[in-house]
């Protein structure tokens, strides 16, 4: 009440699909049924508290003169998307073009930053400088939106009705502040209440703003306890992995003791083992060094026939020669002898 929230339009001015929502007139203007403000303010609180949890971002919209301020403060407290500047037209529809206008105003900031401004003409960076300006002043608030919004917040129906428009054609749910002389049919969650003074816009948007901040806070609350919880599970695999770590030394232990308590039979039998390799390596020994004894006198009897061989062969290559120097001279005796004796046979014959 003290708000003024439950004042409307005059009578002649108002929309006849507002009845259900008018209580009284009173001096031709017509009054607000503040109960049902009251219902209707806190459903659209509630799904809009929901969207704000899920993520998703709430373009709010306010271009009057009364209302830019405050939008403009309370909006931007919760990191929301606002336009209190001229409606830019297809700003839904045609959203990828309006992107690009973005992106072109953070180029313009990149070329101040990395020194090309100083490349430029005097002239040529104030026509830059004004465009910047110009697209920071009717965009700069929609510059983290990167996509269409989930749901968009109207302070006027009646004047931004292309906004309207243009979030019915995308079936984007519309909340809105809807006065006497709007029309609700076209408004997902209307909220009856007086859009015109300052103060009732201040009212309804701060309500808003709050249920907006709770969705975050609790978004956060859930991400922080999710968190918690993934890392309590990481914890609770890490203790199951050192219990098991734990269980295989103890078995590992267990199984030395026996070991330990086996070992003086299995000692002895290893070293009567020992001592069996011992010996046997011993006798091993004095056997090769015999075959070693046997192999020189085998040797030394080879290398001795060897040399019997060769005498052999040298005395009958001996042999051999001289029967040949006796042939030769038996030969020659022969041949000394042919004449005398064909000389005797001469003589007989005669």
């Amino acid at each position: 009440m003290d708000a003024g929230v439950h004042f409307g339009h005059l009578k002649r001015k108002w929309n006849p699909a507002m009845a259900p929502y008018i209580f009284m007139e009173k001096n031709g203007i017509h009054i607000i049924d503040l109960s049902k403000t009251e219902i209707k303010l806190n459903e659209a609180a509630n799904a809009m508290k929901q969207i704000a949890k899920s993520g998703r971002k709430i373009l709010f919209v306010a271009t009057k003169k009364q209302a830019k301020d405050i939008v403009a403060e309370k909006v931007k407290a919760i990191n929301m998307p606002y336009v209190t500047e001229r409606w830019p037209g297809g700003m839904l529809t045609n959203f990828p073009t309006i992107r690009k206008a973005v992106k072109k105003m953070s180029a313009i900031d990149k070329m101040a930053a990395d020194g090309t401004f100083e490349t430029l003409s005097k002239r040529e960076r104030l026509q830059i400088e004004r465009q910047r300006a110009k697209l920071e002043k009717n965009l700069g608030s929609i510059a983290d939106l990167t996509r269409l919004p989930a749901a968009m917040f109207v302070v006027d129906v009646h004047k931004e009705y292309i906004a309207v428009r243009e979030a019915n054609r995308l079936n984007i749910p519309v909340f809105a502040m809807v006065d006497t002389n709007s029309d609700p049919r076209d408004i997902d969650f209307p909220i009856p209440a007086n859009d015109d003074a300052s103060k009732s816009i201040s009212l309804i948007i701060g309500f808003v703003a709050e249920a907006v901040a709770e969705g975050l806070n609790e978004r956060k609350m859930e991400k922080e306890k999710e968190a918690s919880e993934i890392k309590a599970k990481a914890e609770k695999k890490a203790d199951k992995s050192d219990k098991k770590a734990e269980k295989v030394e103890a078995k590992a232990e267990k199984k030395e003791e026996k070991e330990e308590k086996n070992q003086p039979a299995e000692g002895r039998a290893h070293e009567g083992k020992k001592a069996e390799k011992v010996n046997v390596e011993e006798l091993e020994e004095e056997a090769v060094a015999e075959l070693e004894k046997k192999g020189e006198k085998e040797v030394a009897k080879e290398v001795e026939a060897e040399i019997e061989a060769e005498v052999e062969e040298e005395t009958e290559a001996e042999v051999a020669e001289e029967t040949e120097a006796e042939a030769d001279e038996e030969m020659e005796a022969e041949v000394e002898e042919e004449p005398k004796v064909k000389a005797k046979a001469a003589s007989k014959s005669e």
